[in-house]
């Protein structure tokens, strides 16, 4: 570690000295390229942006998306052929790389209402006027929740609202108890598979999930085909699998599924659901809320559909029976390399993925068709003599909707590589229209503000920057003097390697003007992309202008273009959160001990069992959180050490190079080999998806979960592991302003 004053004194020197090597970090220059450097560049972007086409976009779309294109059918390895042979007609280096994954299918879909009345669950979703593509039904899979166990079960039925841990509290206090129930729960509020998770963790026997339409039908809009909203029959299938404890094959939990390698047995996979669970649609999720009595729901648990939502348990009885076929597939990722004329060995990878639950023109077909023309488009410029100096690497992932699958067991496949030679990963996925939206590293965050500040949005011809600070105002948010990311959690292919790997990533894509019922349904189609979500393709175009740069610019950066004040400055924000939200869990912990010590109880689901006392909850102690406050200030010191000192610093060709490996790494920092609590998969220490989240973000996972679960004892233990993990990165920023002496 370099002691502060002499970092002290590296800013003085650098801020007085008078050096004969030109400067890399002029005010007018783009971030990390010196001035003659920039002007190159943007002249390579503005040829790069006139070779975009937004007909190939619709072109390739319409073929892709033409059938269902599920993990392991016909029809996905047509478009793997179709793209693999793209690429090498670009002259791209292409390589499909297969994984064996274990990828159930439906064999026995069944729901009944038994009792009172009776009822048998369409689980079906027809074909829509106007919709060729929706007549394909014998070619898609039926709905389905991937990775559900086999199960045939008979149960009352209680709604749980959206089967969080926080509906599960409710119930308590309502008296309301779900063993040996079958639950039915709302999607929306966490990612699906959490719902099952936590209703078998409360002793329930199965699980059903629907599509209210206050959250996903009429209530929003007209339904499909007369407008984008779910109509009645539509339904979002989609995996279950734990995906907050690790993501990929579920047999080969941490490494990679090639041919020879060790699988467990299905039974030992610690990543399927411990009951059964089915998706319906609104329609057939209308019978059974009919059937249900008992408490009526509270108010923010009731939905849009025409009945008073009760809870139950009963006298609705329902019989689900699900079975499936437990097939090995294949799951090819494509993976298209341009080496670098310079650093081949420093790689920027770009990748989304192909394989759709049907049709998938919106999800991912979007953002492949993107991803392909933004690297048609580089190839032109490779032609006319621009090779970018970095290694880009074009990745098209299968097997991503049934749980990531693809790019993770890519990813533990190459890991050792990935961390010698990743500089950041670039991922797209579905993507429409309205307004630009981006998660990823905040160390990336101010040379990414770069490019929405000269990326001009296609219907108001503003800036994207100017046009979402537009929405955040209206939405009653703070002006955004810069474009501000979002943290990852997880959902998509960026998750392997910014989460287990540390590579710094970034997730884009457009919405806000095009949202629809579509998700994971049948009318995820050709035709229902072009009436309601970006019909001439311009915000797809717009979205590979600021991929295209992204990706280009990190390739062809002299220094990579990292900074760490606004990493440290959002790092403060989420310290900040979790000390109130410690503060706030002890007081309401308070509150609540004190009505039940007083006696005011919540009545009872049978009125004969008069009052429910809950049992009061441990007192919320006080935790030391003067680790993480103490290594915040070494943190923002050093942070402003390194802007000071880029501003003015040269550097020589050998130093830069170091500087560059250096700052690739920053990210790696911010990982402990051991992973989180009870989840070592992930690996990152500042961002996680919860673990009763699934695809929300937690920061700070290790200290806001252990307090947010009442483990307390941990508490203290991972505010000292994460200002462990922020020390050693302060110490690689020293490292790298000792470089630019």
């Amino acid at each position: 570690m370099i002691s502060r004053p002499l970092v002290k004194t590296f800013l003085l020197c650098c801020l007085i000295a008078q050096l004969s090597l030109p400067s890399l970090a002029q005010t007018d220059s783009l971030m990390g390229f010196s001035r003659g450097g920039s002007q190159s560049q943007l002249a390579i972007e503005q040829r790069y942006d006139e070779m975009l086409q937004a007909q190939n976009l619709d072109d390739w779309m319409k073929f892709m998306s033409a059938r269902p294109h599920h993990v392991g059918s016909p029809y996905d390895k047509q478009v793997v052929d179709f793209m693999t042979n793209k690429f090498k007609e670009w002259g791209y280096e292409v390589k499909v790389e297969s994984f064996d994954i274990l990828f159930p299918t439906p064999k026995v879909l069944q729901l009944e209402l038994i009792s009172p009345t009776r009822y048998t669950a369409k689980l079906s979703e027809p074909p829509v006027e106007g919709d060729v593509s929706s007549t394909l039904t014998d070619e898609a899979l039926p709905p389905y929740n991937c990775f559900s166990v086999d199960g045939d079960v008979t149960a009352e039925l209680v709604f749980v609202n959206y089967g969080l841990p926080e509906d599960y509290e409710e119930l308590e206090k309502l008296g309301v108890d779900v063993k040996g129930k079958i639950v039915l729960a709302k999607y929306m509020g966490s990612w699906r598979g959490i719902k099952p998770k936590v209703a078998a963790e409360k002793g329930a026997i199965g699980c059903i999930i629907y599509s209210d339409p206050q959250d996903d039908g009429f209530f929003q809009g007209d339904t499909y085909p007369e407008g984008p909203y779910k109509n009645e029959f539509g339904v979002q299938r989609g995996a279950v699998m734990d995906l907050p404890l690790s993501p990929g094959d579920v047999l080969t939990p941490g490494y990679g599924a090639t041919k020879k390698a060790k699988r467990l047995a299905k039974e030992d996979a610690p990543a399927l659901t411990k009951i059964p669970v089915l998706p319906i649609s609104y329609h057939d999720a209308l019978p059974l809320l009919e059937a249900l009595e008992g408490p009526v729901a509270p108010g923010s648990w009731r939905g849009g559909l025409p009945l008073t939502y009760h809870i139950g348990p009963g006298p609705a009885t329902v019989h689900l029976k699900v079975a499936f076929n437990w097939d090995m597939k294949p799951a090819h990722n494509i993976i298209a390399t341009l080496r670098g004329s310079e650093y081949p060995d420093e790689w920027v990878i770009r990748g989304n993925h192909h394989d759709a639950w049907v049709h998938g023109a919106l999800d991912p077909v979007s953002g492949m068709v993107i991803l392909m023309e933004e690297a048609r488009s580089v190839s032109e410029l490779v032609k006319s003599g621009h090779s970018p100096k970095r290694t880009i690497v074009y990745c098209a992932w299968g097997a991503e909707e049934p749980g990531l699958i693809g790019s993770t067991e890519w990813v533990e496949t190459h890991e050792e590589e990935l961390k010698e030679k990743a500089v950041a990963y670039i991922n797209t996925d579905g993507s429409g229209s309205g307004f630009l939206y981006a998660g990823g590293s905040h160390t990336l965050e101010k040379f990414f503000s770069g490019i929405t500040e000269v990326v001009m949005d296609p219907q108001t011809d503003v800036p994207l920057l100017k046009r979402r600070n537009a929405y955040e105002n209206l939405s009653g948010e703070d002006n955004w003097s810069h474009f501000k990311l979002y943290a990852l959690g997880s959902g998509s292919d960026y998750s392997p390697f910014f989460q287990h790997t540390g590579i710094a990533s970034f997730n884009l894509g457009f919405g806000g003007e095009s949202s629809g019922g579509e998700y994971h349904t049948m009318y995820d189609t050709y035709e229902m992309y072009k009436r309601f979500k970006d019909p001439t393709f311009q915000y797809g175009v717009t979205l590979a202008k600021v991929a295209g740069r992204t990706t280009l610019r990190l390739a062809n950066a002299e220094i990579l273009p990292f900074e760490f004040q606004h990493f440290t400055n959002t790092v403060a924000e989420y310290v900040d959160e979790v000390i109130k939200l410690a503060d706030a869990l002890r007081e309401n912990t308070e509150k609540e001990n004190k009505r039940i010590t007083e006696g005011v109880y919540a009545l009872a689901a049978d009125p004969s069992k008069l009052f429910v006392v809950p049992e009061p909850k441990p007192s919320v102690p006080y935790f030391n959180f003067a680790p993480l406050q103490n290594v915040l200030d070494e943190l923002k010191l050093q942070a402003q050490t390194f802007e000071e000192v880029s501003k003015t610093a040269s550097i020589s060709e050998a130093d830069k190079q170091k500087l560059n490996q250096l700052l690739k790494d920053m990210e790696r920092s911010l990982t402990r080999e051991e992973g989180l609590p009870g989840r070592p998969w992930f690996k990152h220490h500042i961002y996680a998806p919860g673990f009763y989240t699934g695809y929300g973000v937690k920061t700070l996972p290790g200290v806001r979960e252990s307090i947010e679960q009442r483990n307390f004892e941990q508490v203290d233990v991972q505010i000292k592991l994460v200002a462990e993990v922020l020390s050693r990165f302060s110490d690689k920023i020293c490292e790298a302003v000792a470089l630019m002496k």
